[in-house]
């Protein structure tokens, strides 16, 4: 046990003082302040420095239809008639107004409405359009339409959807939504990062150690379980220590984006059951694919073929982003939870389903045990691994080779 501590703090100290490893930590929150903070600085320049000066802008426009009336006047918006193109043309090269529309003669027909403008852009700015959208609306409906119904039809829905607990009839604690969504999304890439991370240092250490023929040393001074044992819980708590770093943060930062892009984002919270359950499935995935990331550092002859085997299941790990539009749109589908349920692919398909469908407990219940299963049962093939390849030098074995060793030892 002395020798497997040894080895836990030695490759712990060494990853945590590793500058990738440091700058990967902070990058997080610093990314997510400087987001925040850039996010305030362009609204109060767009803001301008007198939050209730409005500015004007005058738009011009020719009726080649015949269906503007009296209404030319909105917050911010005038509208000025004249009444050729070349006129039109005119005022805006000469300064006088901002862009002009032309509505067609056969706009009933078609709906076409040509903008002019001096500026580039990549489409029609959204305040343009709609102020545009809302003046050629209103003139439509007439000023013999009631005021009521000419607002509802520029402005026809408020809509709100409320969820409702199917146990008590009344609004569910967690409504979902965009805000709701966005931080498990976050953070399934994080736990991606963090987990492949200190594996992929587990998997590189061992195959450099074999390939400079260290192992050979280390194992005559300590068991093939007490080296793996050690390495395998030290860099993963150095990867605990990481995650725990980043979800500390990201309550933190939750809570500035709340407050300052509310009518954006909504209310992002950060609950202690996402917490537990984010914590949980770092420790699973990374036990999982530490064990497998040992074995393939194991076999391969040199860092880069042992990185090539394990490139499938990393490929298999994050697979579930490819198809996240479908994991979104059907959180309940029986691929969904599959997904859940495979050791490989539960820890981001759980987190992304979480972000936007209730999961039952027994699915995310069941998904753990599978995965604790699944760590118990390659940990026994990891050490049959282990002791048959960690000290086999020269030519990579084929999937056939590795087999029948494996059977024989």
């Amino acid at each position: 046990m002395n020798k497997t501590m040894l080895i836990f703090k030695h490759e712990f100290r060494t990853l945590v003082r590793r500058t990738g490893f440091i700058l990967m930590t902070v990058a997080f929150p610093l990314l997510g302040l400087l987001a925040i903070g850039g996010g305030e600085l362009i609204s109060g320049i767009a803001g301008g420095d007198d939050p209730g000066e409005v500015t004007q802008v005058t738009i011009g426009y020719v009726d080649d239809a015949g269906l503007i009336g009296a209404y030319d006047q909105q917050t911010n918006f005038t509208f000025e008639s004249f009444t050729s193109v070349e006129a039109a043309n005119q005022a805006l090269v000469a300064g006088d107004i901002a862009e002009y529309i032309y509505i067609t003669p056969d706009y009933l027909q078609n709906g076409s409405v040509a903008r002019f403008t001096v500026s580039r852009e990549l489409e029609t700015p959204g305040d343009r359009y709609d102020a545009i959208r809302n003046f050629v609306l209103r003139n439509l409906l007439g000023p013999e339409a009631d005021p009521d119904i000419v607002d509802r039809a520029v402005y026809p829905l408020n809509l709100s959807n409320i969820v409702i607990d199917p146990v008590t009839g009344l609004p569910a604690d967690t409504q979902g939504g965009f805000s709701q969504f966005i931080l498990p999304y976050i953070f399934a890439i994080l736990l991606v990062m963090s987990i492949f991370t200190s594996s992929g240092y587990l998997l590189q250490g061992l195959a450099e150690e074999k390939e400079n023929r260290v192992m050979e040393i280390l194992l005559s001074s300590v068991s093939s379980r007490q080296l793996i044992t050690g390495k395998v819980l030290g860099l993963g708590a150095a990867g605990l220590l990481q995650m725990a770093v980043w979800l500390i943060s990201a309550r933190f930062l939750a809570n500035m984006a709340s407050e300052n892009f509310s009518e954006i984002l909504g209310t992002i919270e950060v609950s202690t059951t996402f917490v537990i359950i984010g914590l949980a499935y770092f420790i699973l995935g990374y036990l999982l694919f530490a064990i497998i990331m040992a074995a393939a550092g194991s076999i391969g002859s040199n860092a880069r073929e042992s990185q090539q085997m394990a490139t499938v299941f990393t490929l298999l790990a994050v697979s579930p982003m490819w198809g996240m539009v479908f994991l979104i749109e059907n959180p309940d589908h029986p691929v969904s939870i599959f997904l859940t349920l495979f050791p490989l692919t539960a820890p981001i398909t759980t987190i992304v389903r979480i972000g936007v469908a209730d999961v039952p407990l027994w699915q995310i219940g069941l998904s753990m045990l599978i995965m604790a299963l699944s760590v118990v049962g390659l940990l026994f093939l990891a050490a049959k691994i282990f002791r048959t390849f960690l000290l086999m030098y020269g030519k990579t074995p084929k999937l056939g080779e590795i087999i029948r060793l494996i059977r024989q030892s």
